[in-house]
């Protein structure tokens, strides 16, 4: 489940990139993605919507090819910059993929997996950047505290 996603935050080719995108470095890209909600499609079909937290979490709605849509959270540092790259750290896997990101326009960004041109995501944001995609909050602590308030 979490490689999947690591897949979909595994962003966009640089192949088709047009002459005005401008080369992401790691700070760049935190600036620009931070807080703010993009929908994605990825080279292998998988779709959906999610955000990148100031820590490294990642959380939202992924799509794969026929299956149904489900949400999913990854943890704090999940996400994180490597020198000047940003790269994806998903406990268990054997090695921790940096990704190559490309801005398309005023609210559009593109990837790769770093070398591997083929690997790629498109993300686009817009007016749904103050949609909420995914409480951070889980709904245990949320009935916990509906619980304790009511007695």
């Amino acid at each position: 489940m979490r490689s999947i996603l690591l897949a979909a935050v595994a962003l966009a080719t640089l192949a088709s990139v047009p002459a005005a995108a401008q080369q992401l470095n790691a700070e760049q890209a935190r600036l620009f993605v931070i807080g703010r909600t993009f929908s994605f499609n990825c080279f292998e079909g998988s779709s959906g919507s999610g955000r990148i937290y100031a820590d490294g979490s990642v959380a939202g709605i992924i799509a794969l090819r026929e299956k149904p849509p489900r949400f999913v959270r990854l943890p704090p540092n999940t996400l994180r910059v490597r020198g000047d790259a940003v790269c994806g750290f998903v406990q268990g896997m054997t090695f921790e993929p940096c990704f190559d990101l490309v801005k398309t326009g005023p609210s559009s960004f593109r990837g790769s997996l770093a070398g591997v041109q083929t690997m790629w995501c498109e993300f686009t944001g817009g007016a749904g950047d103050r949609q909420q995609v995914a409480s951070r909050r889980s709904k245990a602590k949320t009935r916990s505290t509906t619980e304790a308030s009511a007695e």
